[in-house]
């Protein structure tokens, strides 16, 4: 039998095509086109200053979006991000709050929302993997648990005047850019390398594409689901901590909309919704260019409303793509 490899030595030209053909190439000539078309509708667009702060607002869809990208590569969502967020962050307050029941010192408060954050992903992993219930259910409803458990406990009050070294990690630079994007590259980095580089991340490929293929192939199916929702609310309260560090206060309605957007970077990246195909470096593309057109279309004077159908067309014109590139693969052009 021939191998993809033997035939890219006899046709050096279809190993180009292929290259070519690449979700993230398309993504990236994508993004070049939409920077060019941005910088001419706009000269506030292609600046530093403007660029550094897009990047200070695409943190948290990003941080979201690299785990969101694992539990897709499975098959499964999480829609309950937006909703963790919001809880990690008003527990965050409360439990700091100077004249709250707690007074907690405020290092202790960000380790126990990032604590709490983690085991709502936990709760999401069992409720799918012991009781069976499917991921898009299961998160559903713990999207409105969660959000519902953040408004109880906020009161519709939020908490404001924490000590200026807490807004170093949302408000802060390091060598010029801002602190929160260090984060993000240092996740990135993480995420990529796990996903494609080791057995964790290949695994989960497997469950994506024959998840009882998997378990008959003696991989841990359940708990590696467990673990990439966990994660999945840990970087929820990550991104909780970084946006109440950013905007200076709590709210309970912090995070809504958040899974939307984090799932919309994921898909336009090139992971498949089916499961059993994606890569970090697609979505992070994909929040990138979310991102810079929101902002571009703003500058050059687009409605927000207009903004919605410009992102959408994209994303449809991403997943047409995506489609056409998986048949040509199958095909074995």
């Amino acid at each position: 039998m021939t191998t993809i490899r033997q035939m890219d030595e006899q046709n050096p030209g279809a190993k180009f095509r292929r290259f070519l053909l690449r979700q993230e190439i398309i993504l990236f000539i994508i993004l070049t086109i939409a920077i060019i078309l941005l910088t001419l509708g706009s000269d506030k667009f292609l600046t530093v200053d403007n660029l550094l702060n897009q990047g200070r607002l695409l943190t948290e869809i990003a941080l979201v979006a690299l785990p969101m990208t694992f539990i897709i590569v499975t098959g499964g969502i999480d829609l309950s991000v937006g909703s963790i967020m919001g809880l990690c962050a008003i527990l965050l307050g409360y439990m700091w709050n100077p004249s709250g029941p707690f007074q907690w010192p405020l290092e202790l408060a960000v380790i126990f929302s990032l604590v709490v954050g983690t085991l709502c992903g936990v709760i999401n992993g069992l409720i799918i993997v012991r009781i069976g219930v499917p991921p898009l259910i299961t998160t559903l409803a713990t999207l409105a648990l969660y959000r519902g458990l953040a408004e109880g406990i906020s009161q519709a009050r939020s908490v404001r005047n924490y000590p200026e070294s807490f807004y170093v990690l949302g408000q802060g630079t390091f060598l010029g850019v801002p602190t929160q994007l260090w984060v993000v590259l240092i996740f990135v980095l993480i995420t990529a390398i796990v996903l494609s580089r080791t057995v964790f991340g290949r695994s989960l490929y497997a469950i994506g594409n024959n998840e009882l293929g998997a378990r008959f192939s003696g991989i841990p199916v359940g708990v590696y689901k467990i673990i990439i929702y966990g994660f999945s609310g840990f970087m929820s309260g990550m991104a909780a901590w970084i946006f109440v560090s950013r905007v200076t206060t709590t709210r309970s309605d912090m995070g809504s909309g958040l899974e939307l957007d984090a799932i919309a970077a994921v898909v336009l990246g090139g992971t498949s919704i089916f499961g059993g195909s994606g890569s970090i470096i697609g979505t992070v593309i994909g929040f990138v260019l979310i991102q810079l057109l929101k902002n571009g279309l703003a500058l050059a004077g687009v409605t927000t409303d207009g903004t919605i159908v410009v992102i959408g067309t994209v994303l449809i014109f991403a997943i047409l793509i995506n489609n056409y590139i998986q048949r040509r693969v199958s095909a074995g052009k």
